[in-house]
């Protein structure tokens, strides 16, 4: 048997919107001929126990094989918490590869480890730029790319961004969105909205003549007093037009609490529900009306679902969601939200289309790739020729 059968891709979640990308690439690794080894890691960067394993019951993905626990913490310390508690897996285990997906804090520090351990490093949603690098998810998104040795994108824009920053074009391969590989599987388990608020307690009449969603949590929205106040303010105007079911963020129920904004969210208009699981979710988004949110997934989900979006931030790095997609950016403003929700509520709100390779299958494509890719490096290494 080679080492490369059983030497691992070391795998990495550390964070809700992991789960919905690693699923489907876990699933083709297993599905690929050869099979590509695997092992899983949670980093432990989010964790709810209930959640957690709600997440990997809806999502069909395997138990992580290792969990490091490091908890929440400053992005400093718990970067650095993820790097000492993730080098000792490599070293245990070995690794062909460390693959990591999106842009979280253990996005960044496992790579940071693999790379300087020189382990290939493979970054799933390459590519991606808001131009704002305010965001600590900015940051994380610019250095994973710089030391990563393939960058698989979900869009083609992404391929100008890497080139701008001096990456190697051959670095960098389109397979699509992982993203609505899941949606596409889940779509047929996805939770009907009515059943879900019943089960809230709260009357599904409500919401039977249509609905928006409202997902908020990005601490420029949140944790200013003034920007949330005013995106409770609008949200209320806009909960007279048409009933909102707000899955509300731990972080964000705490500042409106703090901020004495609670009472506008006992209006009629508002049915307000505590964070839902992925396919509670999907059943949401994919029945209403239109959905207001500061999420990057969620810009995503909609855009293939066909159901208009109205994102409350300054900018998207994800811009096909606009060009090609069913998103608006609205930012903070009263406004543009209002008129947004006005303009949809008339004529129906951007149609949009499917972009290219958001077809359920980019998993795959990545399976394919990067087996091919590990098979030549391994055996240029064999007849030791530079990698």
């Amino acid at each position: 048997m080679t080492e490369s059968a059983v030497t691992p891709v070391i795998c990495i979640v550390g964070a809700r919107p992991n789960y919905m990308k690693m699923a489907p690439i876990m699933r083709a690794f297993a599905a690929h001929s050869p099979a590509i080894p695997t092992l899983l890691v949670h980093t432990g960067q989010h964790y709810d126990a209930a959640m957690n394993d709600r997440l990997f019951t809806d999502l069909e993905l395997p138990r992580a094989d290792i969990n490091l626990e490091v908890g929440s913490a400053s992005h400093a310390v718990q970067t650095a918490e993820v790097m000492k508690r993730f080098e000792p897996v490599i070293e245990a285990h070995g690794a062909r590869a460390v693959l990591v997906v999106g842009d979280v804090n253990s996005t960044l520090a496992c790579a940071l480890v693999a790379a300087k351990r020189h382990v290939p490093v493979i970054h799933v949603e390459a590519g991606l730029r808001s131009g704002d690098r305010r965001m600590p998810e900015e940051v994380n998104r610019v250095l994973t790319d710089q030391i990563s040795d393939i960058l698989y994108t979900t869009e083609r824009s992404a391929h100008d961004n890497l080139a701008r920053e001096g990456i190697d074009p051959a670095r960098a391969v389109f397979v699509g969105n992982v993203m609505i590989d899941t949606l596409m599987a889940n779509q047929k388990k996805a939770v009907a909205p009515e059943a879900l608020v019943a089960q809230a307690g709260l009357d599904p009449q409500r919401i039977r003549a249509g609905f928006g969603v409202v997902t908020l949590h990005r601490p420029s929205n949140v944790d200013d007093p003034a920007m949330l106040r005013r995106l409770i303010e609008t949200l209320h105007v806009v909960s007279q037009k048409l009933p909102l079911v707000f899955a509300l963020h731990p972080r964000t129920r705490k500042n409106i609490e703090a901020h004495g904004l609670s009472a506008l969210l006992d209006a009629p208009g508002f049915l307000v529900l505590p964070p839902q699981g992925y396919l509670e979710m999907l059943g949401l988004m994919a029945s209403a009306r239109l959905v207001l949110t500061d999420s990057g997934g969620i810009q995503e989900e909609t855009t293939a679902l066909g159901v208009p979006c109205l994102t409350m931030r300054e900018s998207t790095e994800r811009p096909i969601t606009v060009t090609e997609g069913t998103n608006t950016i609205v930012a903070g403003d009263a406004k543009a939200i209002i008129d947004g929700v006005d303009a949809i509520l008339a004529g129906g709100g951007k149609g949009g289309r499917i972009p290219e390779g958001w077809d359920g299958c980019a998993a795959e494509r990545i399976a394919a790739h990067l087996s091919a890719w590990l098979v030549e490096r391994e055996a240029q290494a064999v007849a030791g020729l530079p990698a």
